[in-house]
């Protein structure tokens, strides 16, 4: 037989009372938690705070004044041609905002510390930056030296070359400095190398002058002059090299107005007149008697039609563009260098290298043959009845021999021989055929016309 137990009812009363204690712990427990916070709170607060009511603004206000003073620190950036200081702020250095929240400052001390570990929360504004280093670039940067022949003090310069600022590779090196609140930044520099070096010159001595010659000109004739100078300056400072071969015509090119030569007196078919160039055939000349005396070679060379008035007899060398040339060479083992000055009524002209090896060199002329000149009347309307001028004296034509002479410890050594003739040259005579007794006389030019030489023999020697 089973037995039958009796169901309890639920204890209701004891599970309340349960929950109730359980809710007043807990409560006890917030309100003890926020008892706590409130308390810490209030002692943060009372930590920072420097002015009442404003802790937050207090504290940035101590931070902005220590990165202030950062930025306005000098620095001194060294650049290839010295230092120059400027602030940080000045080179694009300001405060990085998301790195100061991981790295606050609130004092110098706090400046001092993060910047002995290069942690300072700042960053570059490269625009700024790069703003402010073209700027030194521009002023700062050393330009390159090019190397140049020193003629008149028989000199060569060398080259040297420059330094640059290297602006986009500049930038690390720039922020790592300011990170670490370095004194002094070296900004990266690139050397820049010399347009012209001392091995491009082709020449490593001009210290000897192997020959020379000047001649004289009038400075009256402006026209004449200025293209004397032209000329002069085309083959001033010109380098020949070992074995080369020169040539006047392609060194100092075309005479026309478009290289702005003007007119001036030339000789055309042995009479003097006004030319295109005139003068070029001087600077010739003078080049042709330093290259003689300097031992050169004398490739090619043609005299006037008439003798010039500013050098010997069988002196001369004319050119005209583009046929008629003066050529030399360079025989010797080092390079040569021409240099050629004109100036007040001067025309000089120095080759210059190394010691030459003659002792002396000779120019001998001998005349063979004289041709006497015929002479010319031109009637002229306008002048009085049988009034004469001179338009043009006569000159005789002369055969000759030129010789160049070498010598070495006083023997000669060798010797060059040439056969040089000189055309007659046509006297014209102008006479007048006006009736009219009022008929003047036309303005009569000086006569500046070559001199007969005195002896058949002539010497000069350098």
């Amino acid at each position: 037989m089973s037995q039958n137990r009796p169901v309890r009812a639920p204890q209701h009363g004891a599970v309340l009372l349960g929950l109730s204690g359980g809710l007043l712990v807990v409560a006890a427990g917030l309100a003890g938690g926020y008892y706590l916070l409130g308390a810490r709170g209030e002692a943060r607060a009372a930590t920072v705070k420097s002015e009442p009511g404003k802790p937050e603004q207090a504290s940035r206000a101590v931070s902005g004044e220590a990165m202030g003073k950062l930025l306005a620190r000098t620095v001194a950036v060294k650049t290839a041609s010295g230092d120059v200081e400027l602030t940080w702020g000045e080179l694009g250095v300001e405060v990085d905002p998301d790195e100061a929240k991981i790295n606050p400052i609130s004092s110098d001390a706090d400046v001092t510390a993060l910047a002995a570990k290069g942690s300072l929360p700042i960053r570059l504004d490269r625009d700024r930056a790069i703003a402010a280093l073209l700027q030194l670039k521009a002023r700062h940067d050393a330009a390159p030296r090019n190397a140049y022949l020193d003629l008149e003090g028989r000199k060569i310069h060398e080259d040297r070359a420059g330094q640059g600022i290297d602006v986009w590779g500049s930038l690390p090196r720039l922020i790592a400095a300011a990170r670490q609140a370095a004194p002094s930044v070296e900004l990266v520099t690139v050397a820049v190398p010399a347009a012209v070096t001392k091995t491009s010159l082709g020449i490593d001595d001009i210290s000897h002058v192997l020959g020379h010659y000047e001649t004289k000109f009038s400075v009256s004739d402006k026209d004449r002059n200025f293209n004397l100078k032209l000329a002069a300056s085309k083959v001033n400072g010109y380098v020949m090299k070992p074995g080369e071969e020169w040539s006047f015509n392609d060194t100092v090119g075309e005479r026309s107005q478009k290289m702005g030569y003007k007119v001036a007196h030339v000789i055309t078919a042995g009479e003097m007149v006004d030319g295109l160039a005139g003068g070029t055939c001087q600077i010739s000349t003078t080049l042709f008697g330093a290259a003689f005396f300097a031992g050169l070679d004398i490739v090619r060379t043609t005299n006037h039609s008439r003798p010039s008035t500013y050098t010997p007899l069988g002196f001369d060398a004319t050119v005209v563009w583009p046929n008629t040339d003066l050529k030399l060479k360079n025989p010797y083992e080092f390079p040569v260098a021409l240099r050629y000055v004109v100036a007040n009524g001067e025309a000089k002209v120095e080759v210059l290298g190394k010691a030459r090896p003659w002792d002396k060199v000779v120019f001998e002329r001998e005349v063979l043959e004289t041709t006497p000149f015929s002479t010319e009347e031109r009637l002229d309307e306008e002048m009085p009845l049988d009034q004469t001028v001179y338009d043009q004296e006569g000159f005789d034509g002369y055969k000759l021999e030129r010789f160049r002479r070498f010598y070495k410890d006083g023997k000669l050594v060798k010797s060059n021989k040439w056969v040089v003739n000189y055309k007659p040259v046509t006297e014209y005579i102008r006479r007048g055929t006006n009736p009219d007794p009022n008929a003047k006389m036309p303005e009569v030019k000086a006569s500046h016309g070559p001199k007969a030489p005195k002896d058949e023999k002539f010497k000069m020697a350098q």
